[in-house]
């Protein structure tokens, strides 16, 4: 069986996902076989399986980093959140419906064997376990028959690092609340402390790094920097949505829907030295984009009723009868069509809805999820371009019009009518091609020349990223420290 190492935090957003991610690139580099493992993940922003199966993005993302294909096993719980007090339940990539939280609290702890059987399964072809933890382990309402931070820890005889993150101030009673708040044997099970997003001299944090050495008796490992890398967020609440764009010479809108899903997928086009992508949440802020974006979403009726509310469906409508063009994609898709269809009450309590009719198509939900990589050709702007992508959707969608591409099998897909167009394609623009066309016909339309950059793919992009990261934190970190610590295992 493999060894193991556990990343916690002292909050969500401390960075876990990141530093497991440098870790399974570092063990990769060095030649172990390592693999990394999330008990539970609760995010909307996912990824599919070659099998067609669907895990939390921050473990693809760090599979991808470990050099192996993602693995449905390495994230056996997805919660997808579906409202304020409920998630979609998602087992070993399949959806098994829809829980409100105090159910899901009194259910969970018959999910422990499964998943241990998925950790056991992985460990027994690996050297190394790099699991991450959620939240916070101090979260003491929850701790009852945990299966994702100390409870999955000691379910694995797993030592822990805890992280906290310095840059929202109050790192050293992060961490030293934190582990006053476990029980003894969990307080042995933390072997050290990583500080993580640091900037600024490291000198002037000894002092206070001893001081917390002397109240706790757990080493600080690393002191890891911030770090200017791009990888896929692992849900709406990154900072990535709410950060000021820079000007570009061409202005794509993408509408911020409160239940925005994957929104990975429009990180090429603003990588793009002239596509500059800003989200938007009201029609003030709307303006006269050169390409307005509808983008995935979680609940497409719901989230199309709010559109309808705010006033933005008006402005996106009148943007469409001025020829500017409209791309939607997945759920944003479904709403450029005639009609919403859910007999099924899958999405919830709403049955129809009238859509925004710009595209000749409608769309019935069911309760089964289509998952699937998918290779296609584009047409219209995209025409002879080779598409590559992935549904994850419950929608069906019924198209008279033309197609907005054909996949390898010859069976169109999407649908597009002048300047509006409609896929259910994530990941479309990991192509670098497919960037560079969309580019050409935005330029085109405003008359001025393409810059000759050309657009870098994104697993390409991805890989520089990883080494990026994992050169870091080298750096930064006591890496034999955290080896000795992998070989001795949890007291």
């Amino acid at each position: 069986m493999a060894d193991s190492l556990m990343i916690q935090g002292t909050m969500s957003g401390a960075g876990k996902s990141l530093l497991c991610t440098a870790l399974c690139r570092i063990f990769h580099q060095e030649g172990w076989r390592v693999t990394p493992f999330k008990s539970q993940n609760m995010a909307l922003n996912s990824a599919v399986t070659a099998e067609g199966l669907e895990l939390g993005r921050a473990q693809a993302v760090q599979a991808e980093a470990a050099g192996l294909e993602p693995d449905v096993r390495m994230n056996p719980v997805l919660l997808k959140p579906e409202g304020d007090t409920g998630s979609q339940v998602v087992l070993r990539g399949i959806a098994r419906g829809h829980m409100e939280a105090a159910a899901y609290f009194r259910y969970r702890r018959q999910l422990l064997p499964e998943i241990l059987q998925c950790y056991n399964s992985l460990a027994k072809k690996s050297d190394l376990m790099v699991i991450e933890g959620a939240g916070s382990p101090a979260e003491i309402n929850l701790q009852e028959h945990d299966i994702v931070n100390m409870g999955l820890a000691e379910a694995v005889h797993a030592p822990v690092l805890l992280a906290g993150d310095i840059d929202r101030g109050g790192v050293f009673a992060q961490l030293y609340g934190t582990v006053s708040l476990l029980d003894a044997s969990q307080r042995r099970r933390v072997r050290g402390f990583l500080i993580n997003k640091f900037r600024g001299d490291v000198s002037l944090l000894r002092p206070g790094l001893a001081r917390l050495e002397e109240l706790t008796g757990i080493p600080v490992l690393g002191v890891i920097p911030w770090m200017d890398v791009e990888l896929d967020p692992e849900d709406s609440l990154s900072p990535v949505l709410a950060r000021n764009r820079v000007r570009k010479t061409v202005d794509i809108a993408v509408i911020r829907f409160p239940r925005i899903s994957n929104f990975t997928d429009f990180a090429p086009l603003e990588r793009h030295p002239g596509l500059g992508v800003r989200y938007v949440r009201r029609a003030s802020a709307l303006g006269t984009p050169d390409l307005l974006i509808l983008p995935g979403t979680k609940n497409t009726l719901s989230d199309l009723l709010w559109l309808r509310q705010s006033g933005l469906e008006a402005a996106v409508l009148s943007l469409a009868n001025q020829g500017t063009p409209v791309l939607g994609i997945c759920g944003g898709y479904q709403m450029l069509g005639e009609r919403l269809e859910d007999p099924e009450g899958v999405e919830g309590s709403i049955r129809t809805l009238q859509g925004l009719n710009l595209l000749p198509c409608v769309t019935r939900f069911a309760r089964e999820k289509v998952l699937g990589r998918v290779r296609a050709e584009g047409c219209g702007i995209f025409e002879g371009v080779q598409l590559e992508g992935y549904e994850i959707h419950t929608g069906r969608t019924e198209v008279r019009g033309d197609p907005f591409c054909r996949l390898s099998s010859g069976e169109p897909e999407g649908c597009r009518k002048d300047t509006v167009w409609g896929t259910c394609l994530h990941g479309l623009f990991d192509r670098g091609a497919v960037v560079d066309a969309l580019a050409a016909y935005l330029y085109g339309r405003k008359g001025i020349p393409l810059p000759e950059a050309v657009s870098q793919n994104a697993r390409a992009f991805r890989e520089q990223q990883y080494d990026l990261m994992a050169s870091a934190v080298r750096e930064a970190m006591d890496l034999d420290a955290v080896k000795a610590v992998i070989r001795e295992g949890a007291p």
